[in-house]
């Protein structure tokens, strides 16, 4: 028998998904991810990444199949599990500072502690400068920015990203790459992202995730052999352009 420690933190077991029989999200999906990975997920438009991605995060009830987390069946939103969308949803009247305290005053009163988790969190991002400031005074970056210290304030163990940076300008995004991996360096976050940008895929992650247009289902997995710390220059080597058009070559953009 397992021990815990030998247990993936989340597990996805033949999950698929219908809206309608007629129209088919998810075929039978099913991976693991380990405490501490990164794993990206990509595909093209309709192959049910978001989909996906809220039945993990318990938004979506799957049709079928199970969804595990640290061994334990998951079946609604979890509070080990933060979510980030591409949209950010933040309060406009509310400070940076009370945007990232909402999710722990939806459990109680805050206390001095939690003011200070908040503003070591806004540290972590590079905000503790713009605490006070409301959403919008803050360009796109620093409220993606604000977003994820609001989805780490009750430290959940997995971190779910749908699309965080799609709306951003390529400087932008290729910036705030950098600082989540540092993030997810320094808080050993588990993360799994999902992405349209197969770069930004190899970029991240310790494995990517390639799903097959509708009904969505894993055509490959591909492990990404990149040395950490990685840096931007990365993104110019013989070894990243091998698997980038890897990844495109299963999503059928490049023959071969």
């Amino acid at each position: 028998m397992s021990s815990p420690s030998d247990l993936p933190l989340l597990r996805v077991e033949k999950v698929s998904h219908a809206y309608s029989p007629e129209t088919p999200v998810l075929a039978p999906v099913s991976f693991d991810v380990a405490d501490g990975e990164f794993v990206c997920i990509v595909g093209t438009s309709g192959s049910g990444k978001s989909t996906l991605l809220r039945i993990i995060g318990g938004l979506v009830e799957a049709k079928a199949g199970a969804v595990w987390l640290a061994g334990a069946l998951s079946t609604e939103p979890h509070p080990e599990i933060g979510f980030v969308f591409q949209k950010t949803n933040l309060m406009p009247w509310r400070t940076a500072l009370e945007n990232v305290l909402l999710p722990l005053e939806l459990l109680g009163p805050i206390t001095p502690t939690h003011r200070s988790q908040a503003m070591a969190l806004l540290e972590l991002v590079g905000l503790a400068d713009s605490a006070h400031s409301f959403p919008a005074q803050l360009s796109g970056g620093m409220a993606q920015r604000l977003v994820l210290a609001r989805a780490l304030v009750r430290h959940p163990r997995l971190l779910l990203l749908d699309e965080p940076f799609g709306a951003l300008d390529a400087l932008t995004r290729e910036r705030l790459n950098l600082e989540l991996l540092r993030i997810q360096t320094s808080q050993q976050q588990t993360v799994v992202m999902v992405t349209h940008s197969i770069n930004e895929a190899v970029f991240l992650g310790d494995r990517v995730l390639v799903l097959g247009e509708q009904p969505g289902r894993i055509l490959a997995e591909i492990h990404v052999d990149l040395p950490r710390p990685r840096n931007l220059a990365l993104m110019g080597s013989e070894k990243f352009g091998a698997l980038a058009t890897e990844i495109r070559r299963h999503i059928g953009l490049v023959e071969g």
